[in-house]
C-alpha cells in the first residue's frame, strides 16, 4: 500500500511540473522534488523529458552537485559525452572526492572509447574512495571495453575480494573467463569463495553459470538450486536453471522453473517464450503458442516470440501461417542464421522453390558452419535435377565443414547419380573415415536393393581392409 501511494504521489508531482512548464500552473519545487521528477523520467527512458526538467531545475538551485550528476547521466544516455564530462569536472571542483563523479566519469569515458583515461582515472581515485569494489568493477569494464579479458578479469576478482556479494562483477567475470578459455581453472576459484561464505546466492549462481557454460548442466542445476535455497526470490536463479533443464531434455522441470520465475518477476516477453519452448518440447503446441503469443503481444518487436509462434505451427504443418511468422522474426533480425534456414524449409514445403534456395543461401552465408544448410539447399538442386549445382553446392559445404560425414555421404550420392562412380567411391572413403556407422544414410537415396548391395560391398570392403588400423 505505501509503495503504491509513493507512486501515485510521484505521477502526481510529475503532472504538476508538466503543467507549470506549460505555464498551466505556478509551484516551487523543491530540490528533491527535481530529483524525483528527473529520476522518474530516467527510470521511463524518456531522456528529453529529463534534460527539460534539469534544466529547469538549474534555474533555481545552479550549484547543485546532485543535479549535476543527474545531467551528467542524461547526457551520457544521449551520447552527448564531452558535454558530459565537462559538466562532471565543474561538479568535482565544487564536490572533490566525490566517488560518484569518479565512477560516473570513468564509465564516461569507457562509453567515449578512451579507455586508457578512464583506467587512470579510477586508479588514481583508489586510495581515498572507499566503494573499491565499485571502482575495481569500473576499470575492469574499461578493460574489457578494449578488449584485455585477462586484465579485465584480475580487476572483476578484486572487486569481489572487497564484495563477494558483487553480482555483476560475478558475471562479467564469467564471461572475461569464459573468452580468455579459463573457465575449467575457474572452478576452483568460484568454490573457494563459496568456502568463505556458503550462504552467498550470488557466488552460487554464478558457479552455475560456468558449469552451464562447459556444459556440466546437472552440476549447473545443483549450483542454481543452492542459490535458491538460499534466496528463494533470486528469480535468475530459477530462470537459469529452466535453461539447464531444457539442455538436459527434462522438460517438465524447466517448465516449472520458468514459472516459478514468472510467478517472481511476473509478466516478461522473455519467460514467456521460454514457457513456451518447455510447452513446445513437451508437445503441447496449443499452450506453447498461447505463452509465445502473449510474449509477442507484451513486446511486439520481440523476434524469438514471432519465430516460436511459427515453429509450433510448422510442427503442425500450418506452412503458410508459419511463413508468415518466421517473416515477421526475420524482420526484426535478418542476421539470424537459423531463422533464414526455418524460412527455406518451410518456402520449400509450399513449393516456393526459388523462395527456399535464396533463404538457404543466406543462411550459409550468415553462418557457413552449419552443415544442414549445405544439405538443403544442395538438395533442391538434387531434386530438380541440376546434379552439378547439387555437387558444386555441396562441395563447399565440405570445405566449410570438413569434418561432417553427413556431407560426404550426400555428395557420395549425388556423385553417382551423376553417373561419377570413380569420385563418388574416393568421395565415400573420406565419409566412412569420418563416420563409418552413418553410411546408412545412403540407403535412403537408392531403394533399388541391387544398388544397396553394390554399396555394401564397397561398405564392407571398406571395413575389411582397415578392421586392423
Amino acid at each position: 500500500m505505501a509503495e503504491d501511494f509513493r507512486k501515485k504521489e510521484l505521477k502526481e508531482l510529475v503532472e504538476k511540473f508538466e503543467d507549470f512548464v506549460k505555464g498551466r500552473v505556478s509551484h516551487y519545487f523543491e530540490e528533491d522534488d527535481f530529483e524525483n521528477i528527473i529520476d522518474y523520467y530516467l527510470d521511463k527512458l524518456k531522456f528529453s523529458k529529463a534534460l527539460k526538467a534539469v534544466n529547469v531545475a538549474f534555474g533555481q538551485f545552479p550549484f547543485s552537485v546532485e543535479l549535476m550528476l543527474r545531467k551528467a547521466t542524461i547526457l551520457t544516455s544521449l551520447e552527448e559525452y564531452e558535454e558530459a564530462l565537462k559538466l562532471l569536472e565543474t561538479a568535482e571542483n565544487l564536490q572533490p572526492g566525490d566517488s560518484e563523479i569518479i565512477l560516473l566519469k570513468g564509465n564516461i569515458l569507457s562509453l567515449n572509447g578512451n579507455y586508457d583515461e578512464a583506467i587512470e582515472a579510477l586508479n588514481s581515485a583508489l586510495e581515498w574512495i572507499e566503494d573499491k569494489d565499485e571502482v575495481f568493477y569500473n576499470i575492469g569494464l574499461a578493460f574489457q571495453g578494449k578488449g584485455d579479458y585477462k586484465q579485465a578479469a584480475d580487476n572483476y576478482k578484486l572487486a569481489i575480494e572487497f564484495n563477494i556479494n558483487h553480482e555483476n562483477a560475478l558475471y562479467e567475470l564469467a564471461y572475461c573467463l569464459d573468452v580468455a578459455g579459463e573457465l575449467e581453472s575457474s572452478l576452483d576459484y568460484y568454490k573457494q569463495f563459496i568456502d568463505r561464505d556458503p550462504f552467498s546466492e550470488y557466488a552460487w549462481y554464478n558457479l552455475g553459470i560456468v558449469y552451464n557454460k562447459l556444459g556440466r548442466h546437472v552440476e549447473a542445476i545443483d549450483a542454481y538450486e543452492y542459490a535458491a535455497a538460499i534466496d528463494d526470490s533470486f528469480s535468475s536463479a530459477y530462470f537459469n536453471m529452466g535453461n539447464a533443464y531444457l539442455n538436459i531434455e527434462e522438460y517438465d522441470k524447466a517448465l516449472k522453473a520458468f514459472q516459478t520465475t514468472e510467478e517472481l518477476e511476473g509478466p516478461s516477453s522473455e519467460t514467456y517464450c521460454y514457457i513456451g519452448a518447455a510447452y513446445e518440447k513437451l508437445g503441447e503446441l496449443d499452450e506453447a503458442l498461447s505463452f509465445y503469443r502473449r510474449a509477442a503481444k507484451l513486446d511486439d518487436m520481440y523476434d524469438e516470440a514471432y519465430f516460436g509462434i511459427a515453429s509450433c505451427l510448422k510442427a503442425q504443418e500450418r506452412w503458410f501461417e508459419s511463413i508468415h511468422f518466421y517473416n515477421k522474426a526475420l524482420k526484426l533480425n535478418a542476421e539470424n542464421p537459423d531463422y533464414w534456414l526455418a524460412v527455406a524449409e518451410a518456402e520449400y514445403k509450399v513449393g516456393n522453390i526459388v523462395s527456399s534456395m535464396d533463404a538457404f543461401e543466406e543462411a550459409t552465408i550468415l553462418d557457413p558452419k552449419n552443415p544442414m544448410a549445405w544439405l538443403g539447399w544442395s538438395h533442391i538442386y538434387f531434386e530438380q535435377g541440376q546434379y552439378e549445382k547439387a555437387i558444386d553446392t555441396v562441395s563447399s559445404g565440405m570445405d566449410e565443414c570438413p569434418e561432417e560425414s553427413d556431407l560426404y555421404y550426400r555428395a557420395t550420392v549425388y556423385l553417382i547419380t551423376a553417373g561419377r562412380f570413380k569420385e563418388a567411391f574416393a568421395i565415400l572413403e573420406n565419409a566412412l573415415t569420418l563416420d563409418f556407422e552413418n553410411h546408412v544414410v545412403l540407403f535412403e537415396f537408392f531403394p533399388k536393393l541391387e544398388t544397396q548391395k553394390a554399396l555394401y560391398k564397397i561398405i564392407e570392403r571398406y571395413k575389411s581392409n582397415n578392421k586392423d588400423k
